[in-house]
């Protein structure tokens, strides 16, 4: 037995004895209790790639201005969470919609298992509501796509060879002020050989798109090695291609009830607004530890 459950114990022991200091008592139980959860969901996250940083990418579905907007929605839930949880969030790529919203996002987030966490959210969110943009205020669903990448270590842990690169620069568009549209500072990099691309132009310096395209270009290549010792072990399958649109993984109803329902794990709540301002850690936890017993 641990010492916060022996710590835990004992304070039981006292309260059921009706000792005179019972509300501080209850207190510190209630603060023991939240540890030991905390410590029982961290045993959970025993993958190899959980403890690192991660780079999580959100894409509007079809749907023009009504997924866009879904998706941006999605991005300030996500960066509301990373807040909640006191990690550093960084944009480091955004597509913005034609109307209103964005069509692809990028993050890089910097925590405490943050991949570990993060990577439950992997797969399609459907947005229920009546739509902002319909003069006739009919009831529309939208869909955008979340993907999360484990970042890869700095220190060499995925080879590049320069010669497979191909790096363009292109003036940047989108939101970012007068200068962003003046120079060719955005990023394209394409690694040949998986034809993976990828793009940053958030940052006025080119120097800083680049490293920021190199980590993303690094993740996705980590993943892609990830999945192929995974099929060549017959393990579990951690393909992009499982993020077809047709694998929803969650619901969001705004009308004409509100609900937000996960369709792994059957967990929902009402509070629409809570969720949609990053109170997302009930789903997340949830996932994890229903994956982690199914894998037993």
């Amino acid at each position: 037995m641990t010492r916060d459950h022996r710590d835990a114990a004992e304070l039981a022991e006292l309260l059921e004895e009706g000792t005179p200091d019972a509300d501080n008592l209850t207190k510190e139980l209630t603060r023991l209790e939240k540890d030991i959860a905390e410590w029982e969901f961290q045993t959970m996250l025993g993958g190899e790639d959980d403890p690192r940083n991660a780079i999580m990418t959100i894409h509007s579905g079809a749907g023009g201005t009504e997924s866009a907007d879904w998706a941006a929605m999605l991005l300030r839930m996500f960066l509301r969470y990373v807040e909640r949880r006191k990690w550093k969030g960084e944009v480091i790529d955004l597509q913005d919609g034609d109307q209103a919203g964005i069509k692809s996002a990028t993050i890089e987030v910097q925590g405490d298992y943050a991949f570990g966490r993060l990577k439950a959210e992997t797969g399609v969110h459907r947005l229920v509501r009546i739509s902002p943009f319909d003069s006739n205020a009919r009831r529309h669903t939208s869909f955008a796509s979340v993907f999360v990448y484990p970042e890869a270590d700095e220190t060499g842990e995925i080879a590049i060879n320069p010669a497979d690169l191909r790096v363009d620069t292109f003036r940047a568009s989108g939101a970012g002020g007068q200068h962003i549209n003046k120079t060719d500072s955005a990023i394209r990099i394409t690694h040949i050989p998986t034809g993976i691309v990828v793009t940053c132009q958030t940052e006025r310096s080119q120097h800083r798109n680049r490293d920021s395209a190199m980590k993303f270009l690094m993740a996705r290549l980590l993943k892609l090695q990830r999945d192929e010792e995974a099929k060549k072990k017959d393990a579990l399958e951690a393909s992009k291609a499982e993020n077809a649109w047709g694998s929803q993984i969650r619901s969001y109803v705004l009308h004409p009830y509100k609900m937000v329902k996960d369709l792994r794990t059957g967990v929902e709540t009402s509070d629409t607004e809570g969720v949609l301002d990053g109170d997302i850690e009930q789903f997340i936890e949830a996932m994890l530890m229903g994956v982690k017993r199914g894998e037993g």
